[in-house]
């Protein structure tokens, strides 16, 4: 056998060569990546804009929906893509206020940053407040934290009068992506909990319509008109009679359920299935609740979604809009959680005593790309 001299050298010294690293974390201005070179795929986190991962590209195919040409086109109209985090509610509220310790907070309105006679999704959402706190990777993982202080902003602080901080964790592990989350309340007194995120989530080997989904749950929450729960609940079977292999094309879904069927591990996966693509969403035991919004672009099939109005028609010569996404939503409660509570309808609130912390993941594990 021939030994080279570079060879001979790591003999002689007992080096031992330096193996490629598997993962790598850069941030370039407002954009933070991921990279996990073994399973071929990336994510992009814009921390300027609501700290939303915008980009799962596994083998060349993003997973999230993402109907822009650029980052300066999206922060000039964000929306309807990535994995914002929504807080401090997430989903709707039935009326202008909340209530928390047994008092009624009403929001002011001519802030601006709540807005509509059934508020959704908090103000947090779009924000350039987030401070990237941590960008690393090792031979395990790569990953970005990024941390808000919600106590920073008199507005909002004016609508949300409990100080806190939302920590949130990206991180690439295996082909999978975590989503962290901890929130330490710096309050003097419990606050609840009822943050949420919204994925967009897409395959690209077929078109929603031809989409198999999976819902672990076991409870459908009624809506009334407004998209707020009744307090009434079905089992899930008289929504989806086939909750396990249920197809897309006969659904219009903006639904809430909870009662999750869970592993040993405490968590619940939804799953949607195309071609040979799959997308498996694991959601960790505090997230109570999951909203799943998939609009049908024709209005018609099962669901709450077809409570509301119809979607607008696309203009003379425009294309119809794309409706070719799922979003399996995790909450930490079911939509009006924080009111429901109050009303002593819902039992499932959890809060964080002051000075604690609350965590939760949930995970996103693509396949068959």
């Amino acid at each position: 056998m021939k030994i080279t001299l570079p060879i001979l050298a790591l003999f002689l010294t007992g080096t031992r060569p330096v193996m490629a690293q598997p993962y790598s974390a850069v941030q370039e201005g407002e954009i933070v990546r991921l990279r996990d070179a073994k399973s071929a795929t990336s994510v992009a986190i814009v921390t300027s804009v609501g700290n939303i991962a915008f980009e799962m590209i596994v083998r060349g195919h993003n997973v999230l929906r993402w109907p822009y040409e650029s980052i300066e086109a999206f922060k000039a109209r964000p929306g309807l893509s990535g994995i914002p985090f929504v807080g401090p509610w997430a989903n709707r509220l039935d009326e202008q206020a909340f209530y928390a310790n047994g008092k009624r907070y009403p929001f002011d309105m001519t802030l601006g940053n709540v807005r509509g006679a059934v508020p959704i999704h908090g103000f947090l959402s779009t924000t350039s407040e987030w401070r990237v706190a941590e960008v690393k990777a090792d031979r395990a993982s790569a990953w970005v934290t990024s941390v808000l202080d919600v106590s920073s902003q008199p507005s909002w602080m004016k609508q949300w009068p409990f100080p806190h901080s939302v920590e949130i964790t990206h991180r690439l592990r295996d082909g999978t992506l975590e989503v962290h989350t901890r929130i330490i309340n710096r309050a003097d007194a419990p606050m609840p909990v009822a943050i949420g995120f919204h994925p967009y989530f897409k395959l690209t080997d077929s078109t929603r319509n031809d989409w198999t989904v999976s819902v672990a749950a076991r409870t459908h929450w009624l809506l009334q008109p407004n998209k707020v729960p009744s307090g009434e609940t079905e089992p899930i079977e008289r929504l989806i009679p086939s909750p396990r292999d249920a197809k897309l094309r006969d659904y219009n879904l903006d639904d809430v359920f909870s009662d999750l069927v869970r592993d040993a591990q405490g968590r619940a996966t939804m799953t949607v299935s195309g071609k040979s693509q799959k997308l498996e969403v694991s959601v960790g035991p505090r997230y109570q609740s999951i909203v799943i919004w998939a609009p049908h672009p024709d209005n018609v099939g099962r669901g709450s979604q077809a409570l509301g109005a119809a979607p607008a028609p696309a203009a003379p010569g425009q294309p119809a809009p794309d409706r070719n996404f799922i979003c399996f939503e995790p909450m930490a409660g079911i939509t009006d959680a924080l009111n429901l509570a109050h009303k002593g309808i819902y039992k499932e609130l959890e809060s964080i005593a002051p000075g604690g912390t609350w965590t939760e993941s949930f995970w996103i594990r693509p396949s068959g790309f």
